[in-house]
């Protein structure tokens, strides 16, 4: 809000527009340097200035209460801000708007595409970083005032899947599952890897064709197995707080990617190669050739990936459509996206595909085949343990509903935290810890901030002017960020820049309640110090839910 006001002081007098503006304004390392920061060196290159020269002469003309002080250093114009003006300005807007402190109307429709299951397994660790981030992404835009669709795809066919019905029709002897049903359906996925040879192989591969072939008996155990799954994921689902707008099921459209691709054959924009393949040939785009159909006619994922984004298209045209995918699909995304631009598709030039790193054991990477996954689950019951653990070592009441907003919120934000193209070595002991760079830690301030409200009647009106402390102004530079805060977390599909965020401010109301009395000032300076804290726990509630966590108001 604040940068806004001064990118529209500077666009008067520059005549730059708002997003060059932007993209240049910056927040000096120094505060000797100002509050923010204006480089004059492209305006200077443009207008054929010195960029010293430059700096002065717009230096004359601002003229704003909001701007205490302005100083040339070469070619920068650092901006020195009327503290006092700041914090009445930042205040009275987040004590007026509350939750919607920081909204825009943007009006765009985007699909935010994640988890993407598949029906022969429980969900594992890497699902919980690919929802954790789509569901983030998705309340992020939501937020900035566009219509969001969430979009699950679910993987409920293939061979992977036959592999788990042929264990079960082995070695299941009919019986219904005996623990959380998507996990008994991964027990027989793991078994058939460990009893796998030859013979499975060519049973599975003839299962799979029976299933295409709609064999009675076949389509009987597929359909009991893939509800047991499902059914397993939706309680999963509500644990973690999420919903998605729309399922689709690659059963139900899997055949269609070939109309699309005979269509490209016609059109003479795909060819075939010696063994019958159809081949994309993407050499324009300096990146390999795709198969997008082999030679026995068979599909594969990017055979379905085109009727999908077809498919989508079709039902709700969006502005965006937002994959989230691990950055080992890097190159499938930037095959398919060439390819719909070569088919001239609604969706060319409209999708994204948001890359995500992948999730580490100490020990290395997950392994479904072998067993070696961390069932989602399983790691939601040991964060909530861990919750409960700490909580009972500070002598806390012991609540199943506080565990679980502090150990799956404490999760949520480890997957966040980090810059999304970066792989994460996963460590839950240090996810649940009250202090440093965790959910926890965050979630203690908002609940401390609770604590003090509660103890004394709210103030209707509050004199601002009393606020000038150092802490106090630096407390209300950080909230009057938190608008734009949101705006680049959006542009650069990265929750990391809130959860960063959130820790500065956690870290300076700290500083703030460590050195200054509150409840026992002076009534006028209480009231604009509790007006302060109360604009300190909406911000930090408002970026907490932007991240898929609660803000317990109690720990």
């Amino acid at each position: 809000m604040i940068k806004r006001e001064i990118i529209r002081i500077l666009e008067k007098i520059t005549k730059l527009k708002e997003e060059e503006i932007n993209n240049i304004l910056e927040i000096p390392p120094d505060k000797k340097y100002g509050d923010y920061s204006f480089p004059c060196f492209d305006l200077a290159k443009k207008n054929k200035k010195n960029p010293n020269d430059l700096a002065k002469e717009i230096m004359s003309k601002i003229k704003s209460p909001l701007i205490e002080k302005v100083q040339v250093v070469g070619p920068y114009l650092n901006l020195f801000l009327n503290k006092q003006k700041l914090i009445s300005i930042v205040l009275k807007e987040v004590n007026k708007k509350k939750s919607n402190f920081g909204k825009q109307k943007q009006n765009k429709k985007i699909l935010v595409e994640y988890c993407a299951p598949n029906t022969n397994k429980p969900l594992h660790l890497g699902h919980l970083r690919n929802i954790s981030l789509g569901e983030s992404i998705s309340r992020i835009f939501s937020f900035l005032g566009n219509k969001v669709v969430r979009i699950n795809l679910v993987n409920d066919r293939g061979i992977h899947i036959c592999q788990s019905m042929l264990a079960y029709q082995k070695y299941g002897n009919n019986k219904l599952p005996d623990k959380k049903s998507d996990h008994f359906v991964g027990d027989f996925y793991v078994m058939f890897s460990k009893n796998a040879d030859e013979k499975m192989d060519k049973e599975a591969q003839e299962l799979l064709l029976k299933w295409e072939s709609k064999d009675k008996e076949t389509i009987n155990l597929w359909k009991r197995m893939n509800k047991w799954a499902l059914d397993g994921f939706d309680e999963t689902y509500k644990r973690l707080g999420i919903r998605f707008d729309k399922t689709y099921y690659e059963s139900d459209f899997y055949t269609k990617g070939k109309d699309i691709i005979f269509r490209g054959i016609k059109k003479g924009i795909f060819h075939k190669d010696k063994d019958n393949n159809i081949i994309a040939d993407l050499s324009k785009y300096n990146i390999p050739d795709k198969i997008l159909l082999r030679g026995d006619q068979t599909s594969i994922y990017i055979t379905q990936d085109l009727a999908l984004a077809e498919l989508k298209f079709k039902e709700y045209n969006p502005n965006l459509s937002i994959y989230t995918v691990a950055s080992e699909q890097n190159l499938h995304f930037k095959q398919l996206f060439s390819i719909l631009e070569q088919l001239k598709s609604k969706a060319a030039g409209k999708c994204l595909h948001l890359s995500y790193g992948i999730v580490l054991l100490p020990e290395g990477k997950m392994k479904s085949r072998e067993g070696n996954v961390v069932d989602a689950d399983n790691i939601l019951d040991e964060v909530v343990n861990l919750a409960k653990e700490e909580l009972k070592s500070r002598n806390k009441e012991l609540n199943e509903e506080k565990s679980s907003q502090i150990g799956i919120g404490a999760l949520k934000f480890y997957l966040l935290k980090v810059d999304p193209i970066k792989d994460i070595t996963y460590n839950p002991k240090e996810s649940i810890s009250f202090v440093g760079e965790t959910s926890p830690y965050i979630q203690y301030a908002n609940a401390r901030i609770c604590s003090i409200l509660k103890q004394t009647k709210l103030p209707k009106k509050a004199d601002y002017s009393l606020l000038y402390l150092p802490q106090e102004v630096e407390l209300a530079l950080i909230l009057s960020r938190f608008p734009e805060i949101i705006e680049e977390a959006s542009n650069n599909y990265k929750p990391s820049i809130i959860t960063n965020y959130l820790l500065d401010v956690t870290k300076s109301f700290n500083k703030f309640y460590d050195s200054i009395n509150i409840l026992k000032a002076e009534p006028k300076i209480r009231d604009a110090r509790l007006s302060l804290i109360l604009s300190v726990k909406q911000v930090i509630s408002s970026g907490l839910y932007l991240l898929g966590i609660e803000a317990p108001e109690e720990m």
